[in-house]
């Protein structure tokens, strides 16, 4: 099967403008995410593009000995962008990862593996996720007291398709106390914003209006689901340093702080 990564990155942003080539610890983010996408796709032997609405990270793309794609300023989704770019390369790719521009500690290890289990799943579309140990529930709650909106959870069937998506930390845990006394791992999953999309239902997402669901919660993913598309969760091991995308100078000095305390999983692929 042949399987395209594409980056989305747009210049335009409300708290960091022109985001892509902002520097995090001395590497620009778009570098950042280039190599995750770079080395995911030296396993699986696959093509990434990245693609942008501005010259200027156009142009340092190709510096990076990237490729990329010049794509509509009036795009304003990364799914959009990715659409675009797969139709801009006249090609005929069986899968589509949609690789956050703005997320430099995304593991190589969840494309991959996503990708793997779409060869075989048939699926829709496959998304990676997480389930949290006692701690990481923790943290999470003690997170959204300030930021609500941050981070996603799961629910999954037997199957491994996934049913819902939600802000809210889903499922309650009416008995709590005896599962942690019971269980190492809680039965909360996060959800990893990464997708791994046939190009018919990346096609269909982009061409059906936001869903009633989608609007309420925020999450576009729940577009996928409200359509009825097959949506299957892989389960993966967390990543080095978890954070949600970078956003906002402030993200920026979290992002610098984590690597500080964690290292630098940053893996330079044209060595």
């Amino acid at each position: 099967m042949s399987e395209l990564i594409v980056i989305p990155a747009r210049w335009g942003s409300t708290r960091l403008t022109g985001k892509p080539l902002h520097p995090i610890a001395g590497r620009m983010l778009i570098e950042r995410v280039a190599a995750i996408a770079m080395l995911a796709a030296r396993e699986l032997g696959g093509d990434v593009l990245v693609a942008t609405d501005d010259v200027r990270i156009l142009d340092t793309a190709n510096a990076l000995g990237l490729h990329a794609v010049m794509t509509s300023e009036d795009i304003t989704s990364g799914s959009g962008r990715a659409l675009a770019a797969l139709q801009a390369t006249g090609k005929a790719y069986d899968l589509v990862v949609n690789l956050q521009g703005d997320a430099p500690f995304t593991a190589p290890g969840h494309i991959v593996e996503i990708v793997r289990a779409a060869r075989d799943n048939g699926a829709d579309v496959t998304t990676p996720v997480v389930q949290l140990d006692w701690a990481r529930l923790e943290a999470m709650r003690v997170h959204k007291l300030s930021t609500p909106a941050s981070g996603t959870t799961c629910i999954v069937g037997r199957d491994g398709r996934a049913l819902w998506f939600s802000k809210a930390v889903l499922p309650f845990m009416r008995k709590e106390a005896e599962l942690r006394e019971a269980l190492p791992l809680s039965p909360v999953l996060q959800h990893i914003g990464l997708y791994c999309y046939r190009p018919a239902a990346l096609e269909a997402f982009e061409a059906a209006a936001p869903s009633h669901y989608e609007v309420l919660e925020g999450l576009e993913q729940l577009r996928l689901v409200e359509l009825g598309m097959d949506v299957r969760a892989v389960l993966v091991e967390p990543a080095r340093i978890t954070m949600s995308g970078v956003d906002s100078p402030s993200d920026v000095e979290r992002a610098e702080r984590l690597i500080a305390q964690h290292g630098d999983p940053f893996v330079d692929w044209r060595a």
